[in-house]
């Protein structure tokens, strides 16, 4: 008797253990989706940016934009958005580098991105 309580009780454990879980799509949930990520320029310089292929913005030293799902940004060295510093870039790749999930990235020199 208590061998078969023992087996059923080790069944239960195992079947209400996993999904008590949360599952990976949650663990990857988008908490960005509504607020959007604060990219910070932290390079040497000012910079200019195009947001979907709009009009030319400077982007001066330290200050932010905020890029939404569906969102692309080109990163420009010269006024004119002529000369690129970075490649356009989308929100899923800002997402990507924001290991903390608070929503929070940076540009530092090399067109490199980082958490903030």
């Amino acid at each position: 008797m208590r061998r078969i309580v023992s087996s059923f009780i080790l069944a239960l454990v195992l079947a209400v253990v996993p999904a008590a879980r949360p599952s990976a799509a949650d663990a990857q949930e988008d908490r960005c989706r509504e607020s959007g990520i604060v990219v910070k320029n932290l390079t040497t310089l000012d910079r200019w940016y195009r947001k979907n292929g709009g009009d030319c913005f400077k982007w001066k030293r330290n200050k932010i934009f905020v890029i939404k799902p569906g969102d692309t940004v080109e990163i420009f060295s010269d006024l004119t958005c002529e000369t690129a510093y970075c490649k356009e870039i989308d929100y899923e790749k800002y997402l990507s580098y924001d290991a903390d999930a608070d929503c929070r990235v940076k540009i530092i020199p090399g067109c490199t991105i980082s958490d903030m």
